[in-house]
């Protein structure tokens, strides 16, 4: 007699959010570390290679974790926020609000406040949209859809920072109210695949300038 097959546990895709100003600007500004470090490295007399490397080995992971790393992943069941140098796992039901001020942020039902690096909040663009708005409102007053607006582009309306708030708070909502199971933990983990290496290479600038 054959054992019943025991239920497989749902799969709970994960939607990404993340900066994509921050990545190719991150890409660049790694080419060109790279590039003269590297330089001075290769073709550098004396002490200059040397503090090349520490110098690399300092900035590479800072720039690492300030615009390619952070990141944030939402499903049904829980957030997960990676920052520059901590990742943070709330289920839905440890989460009290999501909001977007002059950063945008995670705050937890006791109180406790996570920012979302991977959302950058541009007031820029927020005024942008707003100067759109109102000229839409002049176009007309009666509310109705002009002939000048895009109605097919959400970011004619909303900045990309506060949509991204918006979809993360009704996901929150709706999944808040559902208890979670199996790994779906409030936890903290720092990073320190980021933080020894950085560390390392402070080390070595500070022993080679008191060396001389």
């Amino acid at each position: 007699m054959t054992s019943p097959t025991p239920p497989t546990e749902p799969t709970y895709a994960d939607r990404t959010y993340r900066s994509p100003a921050g990545l190719v600007g991150g890409a660049l500004l790694l080419l060109l570390i790279c590039w003269i470090g590297g330089d001075a490295a290769l073709r550098g007399e004396g002490r200059v290679p040397w503090l090349a490397l520490a110098g690399l080995l300092t900035t590479i992971p800072l720039v690492i974790a300030f615009t390619l790393r952070p990141v944030v992943f939402a499903n049904d069941r829980r957030i997960r926020i990676r920052n520059p140098f901590r990742t943070i796992t709330l289920p839905w039901t440890d989460v009290a609000d999501v909001r977007a001020g002059y950063s945008s942020e995670v705050f937890t039902q006791d109180g406790t406040k996570y920012q979302l690096w991977a959302v950058p909040v541009s007031l820029r663009q927020r005024k942008k949209v707003a100067r759109r708005q109102s000229r839409q409102s002049v176009e007309d007053p009666y509310g109705r859809t002009s002939a000048t607006a895009d109605v097919r582009d959400a970011t004619a309306r909303t900045a990309a920072a506060d949509q991204t708030v918006v979809d993360l708070r009704e996901l929150a909502e709706r999944a808040g109210t559902t208890p979670v199971a199996g790994d779906a933990v409030t936890s903290v983990r720092w990073a320190y695949e980021v933080i020894a290496p950085a560390v390392v290479g402070v080390v070595l600038l500070v022993v080679l300038a008191a060396i001389g």
